[in-house]
């Protein structure tokens, strides 16, 4: 008889990873999913805590590989203040930030405007209801538009998204 085989039904972001080529470029962010099955309808955390963002925000802008093949729809799309869950809470929106999202018509970007800039030191993230893609890793990027006299943007960092194969 064999022991049962515990099947993963939320994903996030590991304790561990390994990366080939790793760069003091790259900066790992936490993400959590509600379900990371292939084809399975899933909430996306994609969560910017107090440290990686030193300064307000105007725009965040989020490329998305070009192999991601989901439908990201803008209205199911949201840029909110989140509680960061742990062993004994979920991962979830405390409020929404009033803001404009548009994705571009191919589905390799994700901009959000807040109607005004969102301050630093609060834990923030995009809220994304969505059905997952093939199986595989995403690494979605994200860049923040800080307010200034030049709109110039900066990386924030990224977050390694892994889906699993259905049945596995």
């Amino acid at each position: 008889m064999s022991a049962p085989v515990a099947h993963a039904q939320a994903g996030s972001s590991s304790g561990f990873e390994f990366r080939w080529d790793n760069s003091r470029d790259f900066r790992k962010l936490y993400y959590f999913l509600t379900l990371a099955d292939a084809g399975a309808r899933s909430d996306y955390y994609l969560v910017l805590g107090p440290k990686d963002r030193k300064t307000a925000l105007l725009k965040l802008a989020i490329s998305v590989p070009s192999y991601f093949d989901a439908k990201i729809n803008p209205s199911d799309v949201s840029l909110c203040t989140i509680k960061q869950g742990g062993i004994a809470s979920k991962t979830r929106c405390l409020e929404t930030i009033p803001a404009t999202v548009e994705v571009a018509p191919d589905g390799t970007a994700i901009e959000i405007f807040p109607d005004r800039p969102v301050a630093t030191g609060t834990t923030i993230g995009v809220y994304m209801q969505i059905f997952n893609p093939s199986a595989g890793m995403y690494q979605f990027n994200a860049l923040g538009q800080a307010p200034g006299a030049v709109p110039i943007s900066g990386y924030l960092g990224s977050w390694v998204v892994e889906i699993n194969g259905a049945g596995e």
